[in-house]
């Protein structure tokens, strides 16, 4: 039986770049002609993607996946957590949820987890050429290395060597290296077989001394140094520094309510990529101004990221805005905010049973104890060109997380029709607009992915400001695989990536 070869990126901290240079390494690999699938036993991210099967992984081993040219699956990301406090998160385990956990219980969970961790990763390893494995956080978490599946716990389970990387632009990148390898066990940094340097500004022959003496130190190879790239591929949570970039020029200004517990944020992605829109977040009530789209994004936690609107005021500030004739669009948990009320009657979100929403669409929404994971199908409703006059009743494709069910209670339209759930044929209203056409919402993530809904979106911006002007839409799949391709260049360029080879045995 086959038995891949594997190679595993660990870095000195969290926001390190691991993600991205895994979903390099993969490009690169799968162009020099090797089958190749990513890894990542155990993620904490709001940020999720819903695979073919229907269950839920991290984003980031989707994009890996694509960067792969093969169908994300949950073997890919085993053991996903979604943070929905401070203390606990839900856990989902081969892409279907288990139940809620504090830290604490999760900590005596996990030696459970290591036969399913195990499982997942050989099942690809009897698949591929060679799988590429993400850690999480720092190995040097010695608070945290009791059973540990994730870091060197995990790179024992697949027998791989590893590669160390360093941020530099968070400053001090030679100390955490050399800590990190100092609070390692001698089993431990053996596995390290070399160190990169990534996030680097500026010019790396000024470099060169501090990157001798670090591997006389560490005793290790410095296998290159990677500069900081501006490159927008989807990453997988809210610590990114995805959500600090704005695009500041355009006529059309679209403002995304920044929420504590925001989700699937990528769904905004396509935004980027339109020639003449502003994108940017709101994170305080003075700073949304009057813009001409204003979206309230999906959330793991509804109900106290609808506290955080109400105490911040930017909840009053929204209701404003669209009672004076701005426009306002919720995907999922922004959807639901948009409503009379949110009932939580099993305590699933909050020791809160029943909060008021926003009451910007007469809908109530029902907190279930069951989630929701699917790629869906839905067909828009003929109420809904008054948003997009040019596609009265296309067919959008996309994907639904979510444990609500939300219902009109009153003259709310319905904006679309859910018509395919997986393999299952459906007849079920997906979600609604006001009747002045100021509020709608849907539970569909990856609405923009829709070429032509985005395009007539965007058009229909444009009208309302009285602007003729074009929009051209980039195909996604193109810009995609052309950002996958130039990531692979630049990292391929700073890697001594012959040596990367000879390290996984090759």
């Amino acid at each position: 039986m086959n038995k891949a070869k594997s190679i595993m990126i660990q870095g000195t901290a969290s926001s390190v770049g691991k993600s991205l240079l895994v979903t390099a390494l993969c490009r690169i690999f799968t162009m020099d002609g090797f089958q190749v699938a990513p890894f990542k036993s155990q993620n904490m991210a709001l940020n999720s993607f819903v695979t073919i099967e229907g269950g839920e992984i991290g984003r980031a081993q989707a994009v890996q996946a694509e960067a792969c040219g093969i169908e994300p699956s949950v073997v890919m990301n085993p053991i996903l957590l979604k943070p929905s406090s401070d203390m606990g998160s839900q856990v989902i385990i081969r892409g279907k949820v288990y139940r809620n956990m504090t830290a604490e219980e999760y900590r005596k969970f996990k030696p459970d987890l290591r036969r399913i961790v195990e499982s997942a990763y050989e099942e690809l390893a009897s698949r591929y050429d060679i799988v590429v494995i993400e850690g999480a956080g720092s190995p040097a978490e010695i608070n945290l290395k009791d059973n540990d599946i994730v870091n060197m716990g995990m790179a024992e389970i697949a027998d791989c060597p590893v590669l160390l990387v360093g941020d530099i632009d968070k400053g001090g990148v030679f100390a955490s290296i050399v800590g990190t390898m100092l609070l390692l066990e001698h089993k431990e940094r053996k596995r390290v077989k070399g160190i990169i340097i990534n996030k680097f500004r500026g010019d790396v022959e000024i470099l060169r001394p501090g990157l001798g003496m670090l591997e006389r130190m560490v005793r290790r190879p410095v296998l290159g140094v990677v500069p900081y790239m501006n490159i927008h591929i989807d990453e997988e949570d809210g610590a990114t520094e995805y959500l600090k970039v704005s695009k500041e020029d355009g006529d059309i200004d679209i403002a995304i309510i920044y929420l504590p517990h925001l989700s699937n944020f990528t769904d905004f992605e396509p935004l980027y990529h339109i020639d003449g829109i502003k994108i940017r977040y709101v994170y305080d009530v003075n700073s949304l101004g009057n813009p001409d789209l204003v979206i309230l994004p999906g959330t793991k936690n509804t109900i106290g990221d609808l506290l955080y609107l109400k105490y911040t005021k930017i909840a009053d500030r929204i209701v404003k805005y669209a009672r004076e004739g701005g426009l306002v669009l919720g995907i999922c948990g922004g959807f639901q905010m948009l409503g009379k009320r949110i009932i939580d009657p099993y305590r699933i979100e909050s020791e809160i049973m029943e909060i008021e929403g926003l009451n910007l669409l007469d809908l109530s929404t029902v907190i279930e104890k069951e989630k929701v994971t699917t790629n869906t199908l839905i067909q828009l409703e003929e109420a809904s060109s008054i948003l997009s006059s040019n596609m009265p009743r296309s067919i959008l494709k996309g994907y639904e997380i979510h444990m609500g069910r939300t219902e009109n209670t009153g003259d709310t339209i319905p904006f679309s029709r859910v018509i395919m759930r997986g393999d299952l044929r459906c007849n079920d209203i997906d979600g609604y607009i006001s009747s002045d056409g100021r509020a709608w919402g849907t539970y569909l993530h990856g609405i923009f992915d829709n070429e032509d809904f985005l395009r007539a979106l965007v058009s229909f911006l444009y009208k309302r400001k009285n602007i003729e002007r074009d929009v051209y839409i980039k195909p996604l799949e193109d810009t995609k695989m052309f950002l996958y391709n130039e990531l692979a260049m630049v990292v391929r360029k700073a890697l001594d990536i012959d040596t990367v080879y000879r390290i996984m045995g090759f």
